[in-house]
């Protein structure tokens, strides 16, 4: 959790994938997520949150369905999204908060 609050408190844009191995649609987010990092490098990261195994922090961000993302920056949400995202969507929208 400590690790987490220091993520996304960072003044580098932070995208949480919150989801759950059981997910379909989570199973089909996740080589989009390996592409989009390819494309935004260094400039945000990008973690995957188990909901599962994390149920404190599902809970602490009201995650009522996954794929549920969500960008922090400096430790406040900035945008919010569920379900599956086209990969250039997804780019241009991290890229709005670089």
């Amino acid at each position: 959790m400590s690790k987490f609050n220091e993520l996304i408190n960072s003044n580098k844009p932070v995208l949480v994938d919150f989801f759950a191995e059981w997910c379909g649609p989570c199973k089909v987010m996740a080589p989009i997520l390996k592409e989009v990092k390819d494309v935004i490098g260094e400039k945000a990261t990008i973690i995957k949150i188990n909901v599962d195994n994390n149920q404190l922090l599902a809970q602490r961000y009201q995650i009522r369905g996954v794929p549920t993302f969500m960008i922090f920056k400096n430790g406040n949400i900035e945008w919010q999204q569920s379900g599956i995202i086209d990969k250039n969507e997804l780019i241009t929208t991290i890229e709005s908060f670089c």
